[in-house]
């Protein structure tokens, strides 16, 4: 049978992008017909985690639906389209490829369980109607196959990793999008209907610009912005002394969100930054951005390396401090940004608002919540994983386990003084005055340390019109 008989389905996951995809130009490479498809998979995105958070929140949600929406777009452009489906994938995907008789299920291999669970059940299934599952590699900046070590001996410390990889293995060219028109479907095959994000479960809200930057999901907007920040402002140029700013669009990348739904790829960011230095300049900020994206791998690679165990409270070390408690009105108070310390709080208000955090941020929330209130981790992992706009498994876990001291990381106890954090990096307290603005009358000297104020000449009261701290800043004394 020649390939142009043969008919291929490209089942797109995390990988919304048409730009340097594997399992798309695979498809291509096999097939004379290729068949496009995305599947909102219920339990991922009307599911609970396991302490009870929905798993895909508002944010996270209408931003994959911007990108499914662009991804169907642009492969209309190319004279083919995006068929959706709305159920468990390995049925959905049978379902479909007994239909239209297609010879192979082309796909980008996920790694971690459920998304293993998953793409097993459909293999199999798809053996018995004689058919199969072609996987390949989306996710990574490197190939795992130009690493010097097998995955399961990848070093446990990011620093000895950096060593092995960062100057001996290159970096491949991203992978061509292609370029010739789609042929034209020889089978009748529903389109199917993108839902609406009340149709997943959530209330329609207006994107708006709180905390200086909108959001909008999609391949386009992922070049774009690519495009912006290292060729329009040149901002990559001073990355590394920005990277820790905490408002407004231009402090940081933002390509986080983009990468995690796949609409963009790490290696078309390298490719570009290379091209940057060449052009313009090459200083530690260039760096620092490559420095970033390895980071990335490296918790990809922990998370195949360890499996579930970055998912467990013993985490990677498979060590249980035995210090963790799950009062879960003290987390609310976390979760909600009323603990009462207004660093906090300003960057939990934030999360809650627009679906993104500052790294900055997110570490020093993190240490709050497991240094200072002995709160259970995976709190705070499902609560990320429920919230963020740029959740991604690996990252995600991997950062906790890091924080919360049972993961990648060679300095015991690392520990946050979130007092000294606050004033460092929000000396004028214009982050916190902007998300907490029932504190915009304090002066700034006094904001981060605002329970050794007092308050009534300001017309304001503890635990009336701020909550009371549940810890006193001299605690970081």
């Amino acid at each position: 049978m020649n390939k142009d008989s043969r008919r291929a389905i490209v089942w797109f996951r995390n990988d919304l992008r048409l730009h340097d995809n594997e399992a798309l130009l695979d498809a291509i490479q096999s097939a004379g017909e290729i068949i496009p498809v995305y599947i909102f998979d219920p339990r991922v995105f009307m599911g609970q985690t396991k302490l009870g958070f929905a798993k895909t929140g508002k944010f996270r949600a209408k931003f994959i639906l911007e990108s499914v929406l662009d991804l169907k777009s642009r492969l209309q452009q190319m004279g083919s389209d995006l068929y959706v489906r709305i159920g468990n994938p390995e049925e959905e995907l049978l379902k479909l490829a007994g239909e239209v008789k297609s010879s192979w299920v082309f796909c980008n291999r996920e790694r971690t369980q459920e998304e293993v669970d998953v793409q097993d059940s459909l293999e199999n299934s798809l053996w018995a109607i004689g058919q199969e599952i072609r996987y390949s590699r989306g996710k990574m900046l490197f190939y795992t196959a130009d690493l010097p070590f097998p995955v399961t001996q990848t070093p446990d410390i990011f620093t000895q990793f950096r060593k092995e990889v960062e100057k001996f293995i290159p970096v491949r060219e991203p992978l061509p999008m292609p370029t010739e028109r789609f042929n034209p479907l020889s089978v009748a095959v529903e389109y199917g209907d993108i839902p609406s994000l009340t149709d997943l479960g959530h209330e329609e809200f207006d994107t708006n610009d709180k905390g200086g930057y909108t959001w909008k999901g999609g391949e386009t907007e992922a070049l774009s912005q690519l495009k912006y920040y290292l060729w329009d402002k040149d901002l990559i140029a001073n990355y590394k002394e920005s990277r820790n700013g905490l408002l407004g669009r231009d402090f940081s990348s933002k390509f986080s969100p983009w990468l995690a739904q796949g609409c963009l790829s790490p290696k078309m960011i390298y490719s570009e930054l290379k091209k940057y230095e060449t052009e313009r300049t090459k200083n530690k900020s260039t760096y620092w951005m490559f420095f970033e994206l390895m980071w990335r791998d490296f918790f990809r690679l922990t998370g195949k390396k360890y499996g579930n165990a970055i998912f467990q409270q013993e985490g990677t070390k498979g060590e249980d401090k035995n210090q963790y408690e799950n009062d879960r009105t003290l987390f609310d108070k976390w979760a909600t940004g009323n603990t009462g310390i207004p660093f906090i709080d300003a960057n939990m208000r934030e999360l809650n608002e627009t679906g993104f955090m500052s790294n900055r941020g997110r570490q020093n929330v993190a240490s709050f919540l497991v240094k200072d209130l002995k709160l259970n981790w995976l709190l705070g992992a499902e609560y990320f994983e429920s919230l963020l706009i740029d959740y991604d498994p690996c990252s995600n876990y991997g950062n906790w386990n890091y924080i919360a001291g049972v993961g990648a990381d060679p300095r015991e106890d690392r520990y946050f003084n979130i007092i000294s954090q606050a004033k460092r990096y929000d000396a004028e307290a214009e982050y916190v005055k902007y998300w907490l603005p029932e504190l915009k009358a304090v002066p700034c000297a006094d904001v981060h340390t605002i329970d050794t104020v007092d308050l009534s000449k300001y017309k304001l009261q503890l635990g009336k019109d701020y909550p009371e701290g549940v810890l006193k800043s001299s605690h970081w004394n």
